[in-house]
């Protein structure tokens, strides 16, 4: 099995160890009532069974399983019907637990297509400064952000003009702007420590796109996709008395949860990647770079 597909979805050794007490032990628990049901019956009216067994109160005890067997039943049934289903939509405050069953992986590939990236760069940094210090069985991780070219004019997100109108604030767009650098170079700078350090190779990467951050997508190692749309009539102030601006909130966005394993999930979980390769391979490199490369 291709190792990206050992992410959020992937078996470790406790998990295939509880499927494999999940399937046997219903047959064993049914096995071992029955015995003691069959023996006891057998021992109340066969004498040297009974004499073997040297018990008294063998109708009671084939009984007693018997009841134990159908309870056995009932309670299973229960559990089953009463089991939470897997979750199909999460807060965006929920990534955490996304991002570190994706590093359980030995190829990490984490791919996201928003705003800033805040809430998934806060994640992201605290587990790669966890994986300098233990990189476990991770030896390559790939991170891929794209985000809005705030290098452009935008209508979202924008200062609030006159009558609720999208104002472009070239200021507000460089703010943005020095936000995306900051997380990228941070980012970078622990790849850069951990590929010289130990035998993980770690690549961290921002690009642009081109538009508006409409929607937010979360890819983990190409086997489970996270999809949610930003509020793009949300405002800010920056000060208590400052201008007002459209500021989409990423960590507020509920996000929608698809993994693979059924014939409606899967096709979705390929078209995502399809379309997260094709807008990669068209973004643009961030000025911020273009300048380190002269």
């Amino acid at each position: 099995m291709p190792e990206r597909g050992s992410g959020p979805t992937g078996d470790s050794v406790a998990q295939r160890l509880r499927r494999t007490q999940e399937r046997f032990e219903p047959l064993v628990t049914r096995v071992i009532l029955g015995g003691i049901f069959v023996t006891g019956l057998v021992a109340q009216f066969v004498k040297p069974v009974g004499d073997a067994i040297q018990g008294k109160a063998y109708l009671g005890g084939a009984l007693l399983s018997l009841v134990g067997y159908v309870l056995y039943d009932a309670v299973k049934e229960l559990s089953t019907s009463t089991r939470q289903p897997v979750r199909a939509l999460v807060g965006s405050s929920e990534l955490g637990g996304f991002v570190s069953e994706a590093f359980k992986a030995r190829k990490v590939e984490i791919s996201f297509l928003g705003y800033t990236g805040e809430t998934l760069y806060n994640e992201l940094y605290h587990r790669l400064r966890a994986l300098s210090d233990a990189p476990g069985q991770v030896r390559d991780v790939t991170v891929r952000m794209l985000v809005p070219d705030f290098e452009q004019p935008m209508t979202v997100p924008a200062r609030v003009g006159p009558d609720g109108q999208h104002v472009d604030d070239p200021a507000f767009r460089a703010r943005l702007l020095q936000r995306c650098e900051e997380y990228e170079g941070a980012l970078s700078d622990i790849a850069d420590q951990i590929s010289r350090t130990t035998r993980t190779e770690v690549r961290c990467e921002y690009r642009f796109y081109p538009g508006i951050p409409g929607q937010k997508v979360c890819i983990f190692n190409r086997v489970q996709v996270l999809h949610g749309f930003y509020d793009l009539s949300a405002r800010m102030r920056l000060q208590r008395t400052g201008p007002e601006y459209y500021d989409p909130k990423g960590y507020t966005t509920d996000l929608n949860v698809c993994s693979p394993g059924t014939a409606a999930t899967d096709p979705v979980v390929t078209m995502w990647n399809k379309y997260f390769d094709d807008l990669w391979a068209l973004a643009s490199v961030p000025s911020w770079r273009r300048s380190a490369a002269a």
